[in-house]
């Protein structure tokens, strides 16, 4: 992790590279390493640069485009937890640290993330390779089902043409370099996660529920199918947790208390961290910009922070864990 060490008359200068942009421990890294280092006799002076290299998922070689690292799914099994509002600052988050950030909105059927990023009126077209370039805002990259139609019109679809959507969401979209890929799934456990689970490796999967206990029990499916599909769970956020009034600022539990952490407990899966519920964090979505980028300072805004590092921090574990997919070819005697 430590390159480029310079050493000149008493200032010590080096390059210190993360596997991750977002790491929760940056600070206190670099805070210890400058500690060591003024410890050593005749170092006057410690300049260090703290960088980030993030870990290609291996399974994705011959599976996505180049230059797309890692795949998280954010999901849960009821609508109306925040899910997509969770993807978005979940995103959002990510790129303000410093990653490059693309978010999918898989939801085919309420396509909701232009309007949170603040650009559902863009009109993509096909380049000469017939593939989409995505659109960037807050530093995301976006492609989007609500791009593509009338945002009056149903999408009235079966099975077969979601699963081409999201292939071709997959595949047939200039990503570009991407550390992570975000992809915000729609409620229960349908043909949408099928086909994203069973299409491409990913890197894990972050469930969103609400405190109360008839949202847990619609999420507790959405945690089965993942760990049926083998998809490693990095945690879960637990979105609504408390109410913040907008005049006296004080919080007030308008759910049952303590489900995220019961339903960690019964999976041995982590509570990633709670989000408030502010009336600010619904106002910037519909008004195309996220609490991240909107109010930094906010609550909620820096329980997004906090819990995107914790992601990224989960990420960075799997991906060193993660081996290339191995292709077996048997023969008939």
């Amino acid at each position: 992790m430590v390159q480029n060490i310079v050493i000149a008359g008493g200032k010590v200068s080096f390059d210190y590279i993360l596997t991750t942009p977002a790491c929760p421990l940056k600070g206190v890294m670099e805070q210890e390493a400058t500690a060591a280092l003024k410890k050593i006799p005749g170092v006057t002076e410690v300049a260090i640069k703290m960088t980030a290299s993030v870990k290609t998922d291996p399974r994705l070689a011959n599976v996505m485009p180049a230059g797309v690292r890692n795949i998280i799914a954010v999901g849960s099994g009821k609508g109306g937890v925040g899910k997509s509002t969770v993807a978005c600052n979940l995103a959002v988050s990510l790129a303000l640290d410093g990653a490059r950030v693309g978010l999918m909105d898989a939801d085919i059927y309420g396509p909701n993330q232009p309007q949170m990023l603040g650009i559902k009126d863009y009109e993509p077209r096909p380049g000469p390779d017939n593939k989409l370039a995505p659109p960037e805002a807050h530093g995301v990259r976006l492609m989007s089902m609500g791009f593509l139609m009338d945002p009056d019109a149903p999408v009235i679809w079966r099975g077969p043409m979601l699963h081409g959507a999201i292939t071709q969401f997959l595949k047939d979209v200039k990503w570009g370099e991407l550390d992570y890929l975000v992809v915000d799934l729609p409620p229960g456990t349908g043909d949408v996660q099928l086909t994203l689970c069973q299409s491409v490796p990913l890197m894990g999967a972050v469930i969103v529920t609400t405190p109360q206990s008839i949202a847990l029990s619609d999420v507790r499916k959405a945690v089965s199918m993942f760990k049926k599909l083998n998809v490693p769970l990095l945690g879960i956020i637990e979105n609504m947790s408390e109410f913040i009034c907008p005049h006296c600022r004080k919080p007030s539990e308008i759910f049952s208390h303590g489900g995220a952490k019961t339903l960690a407990a019964k999976y041995g899966i982590d509570v990633l961290g709670s989000i408030p519920l502010d009336p600010a964090v619904c106002d910037t979505g519909e008004n195309g910009r996220p609490i991240c980028a909107a109010h930094p300072d906010s609550a909620p805004a820096k329980a997004f922070r906090d819990v995107a590092r914790k992601v990224a921090a989960k990420v960075s574990i799997q991906a060193a864990q993660s081996k290339p997919l191995e292709i077996v070819l048997t023969s008939k005697k």
